[in-house]
């Protein structure tokens, strides 16, 4: 089982599953969220859409995750994870970023994903840590039960890449 970070375009990747950085709506938004709707199509939105509301607006509350089809993309799956805002560290806000990883690996195991894509959840607009973040992911990535034989933590931005390579090269 491999943990790698690639700085590449998540939308392009050929792996089973990409993780999107959604928030809890689900319906589209900004940075990898919207690439990765304008990626799959209007299809995707239309499979968010259809997914249950837990509470008005709210089809993935934070810390959890969903599953649809990659439609247009190369990967078969996007499993939605919505991470936590940082509010300084303490709103809980670690727990639920871990959570993000532990239950898109879930999905990933339920629908038979090998390889897996996770950009860096909540560090764009949800102004999480890069360094914070990128520790919280390899450690449960790699603390994890499970995880398919290739994970890719892929970035977009050196300063990202930097963070996730210092991480990942920690756990070595």
């Amino acid at each position: 089982m491999s943990i790698e970070v690639l700085q590449r375009d998540i939308t392009l990747l050929h792996v089973d599953a990409i993780v999107n950085a959604a928030n809890e709506s689900l319906l589209g938004g900004g940075g990898v969220d919207g690439a990765i709707h304008r990626a799959a199509g209007p299809h995707l939105l239309a499979a968010c859409r259809a997914l249950p509301e837990i509470r008005p607006g709210v089809r993935c509350p934070t810390g959890e995750a969903r599953i649809t089809p990659g439609f247009d993309l190369p990967a078969r799956f996007v499993i939605h994870t919505t991470g936590p805002v940082w509010h300084g560290g303490s709103r809980g806000e670690a727990g639920l970023l871990a959570n993000c990883y532990l239950h898109s690996l879930a999905l990933a195991l339920t629908h038979g994903v090998s390889s897996m894509a996770f950009p860096a959840i909540s560090c764009g607009v949800f102004g999480y840590p890069l360094d914070e973040a990128a520790h919280i992911a390899v450690n449960t990535l790699t603390d994890a039960p499970w995880r398919p034989s290739r994970v890719i933590l892929c970035t977009f931005g050196e300063d990202a890449t930097r963070a996730f390579g210092r991480a990942l090269k920690a756990r070595a």
